[in-house]
């Protein structure tokens, strides 16, 4: 008897696990073919991905140069200023390896090459996201990680497990953010078609707004990106907690572990306002 009230909700479980399980296979499908198609053509692959990882790169050189004038940043060395850099570049080069097809969205509802899509018998996300893969992204990858690599080599701090821990939940959870702003830019798109720099604004302009230390920052600014858009989860929060540097925020030491629970949260409600997007799309001439 106690199990009863429950069964109703069964069937709707297993077909939403359904539908996850069919986009994260036409998803790897769909990739597997765009990589095929750019490994058709090695050379050319190969130096798009050195340009992007040099185009990024100069992000960091920039940093570099700075430091040649200055001690410290905000409080901050050039180690733990890499360490904020390295942690944000990484999680948004996933995100934007994953999802970086995400901002053409604008363009398939203005041609209306987006009625395509919906015909298909394969969620709209997936096809969306694997749109154009591109593998040259590979490359911001690449550079993260190297900066994230010297940083850890060069701070000195006390490492425990759970330090050393918080460094991959942070990537993992960072880049769930990220991609959770993808997609909720990419629905806006479907009221606004002509939105795509507002969604960079908050993806590529939030990365660059996290390369540097939150205390370089107006307060209003951090609590905007702390409580409205959650992107100080990504890295200031976990790395702050590495670095044994409070949050100017004040807020408590177990704000630090939140992350995937932002992560999460994030996910959810850009799932959300994914759907009620794709529900509104009228097609082209409506």
């Amino acid at each position: 008897m106690g199990t009863e009230p429950y069964e109703p909700y069964r069937p709707a479980r297993a077909e939403a696990y359904g539908r996850v399980r069919e986009g994260l296979r036409a998803y790897r499908l769909i990739t597997a073919m765009w990589i095929r198609s750019t490994m058709a053509y090695r050379a050319s692959f190969v130096m798009t991905t050195f340009g992007n990882f040099a185009g990024t790169a100069l992000d960091f050189v920039a940093i570099m140069l700075m430091f040649s004038r200055i001690d410290t940043l905000g409080g901050y060395g050039l180690p733990e200023v890499a360490f904020l850099y390295g942690l944000s570049a990484t999680a948004f080069g996933l995100a934007d390896l994953a999802l970086g097809s995400m901002d053409r969205l604008g363009r398939r509802v203005r041609d209306g090459t987006l009625d395509t899509l919906l015909v298909r018998p394969v969620p709209v996300l997936a096809q969306v996201a694997a749109d154009r893969f591109g593998l040259r992204r590979l490359g911001r990858v690449t550079q993260g990680v190297l900066v994230l690599g010297y940083a850890v080599a060069a701070l000195d701090v006390s490492w425990t497990p759970l330090k050393v821990l918080m460094v991959p939940l942070a990537l993992a959870s960072g880049a769930g953010i990220f991609c959770a702003v993808f997609v909720a830019g990419a629905a806006f798109q479907f009221v606004a078609q002509d939105a795509s720099e507002v969604q960079n604004s908050f993806t590529y302009g939030g990365q660059t707004l996290l390369q540097y230390p939150p205390t370089v920052f107006a307060k209003d600014l951090l609590r905007g990106v702390t409580f409205v858009l959650p992107l100080a989860f990504v890295n200031w929060l976990p790395a702050l907690y590495v670095l044994g540097r409070p949050y100017p925020l004040d807020l408590p030491s177990w704000a630090a572990f939140a992350p995937p629970l932002v992560a999460a949260g994030c996910c959810a409600l850009s799932g959300l306002a994914w759907r009620a997007g794709l529900r509104s799309y009228r097609s082209t001439g409506s």
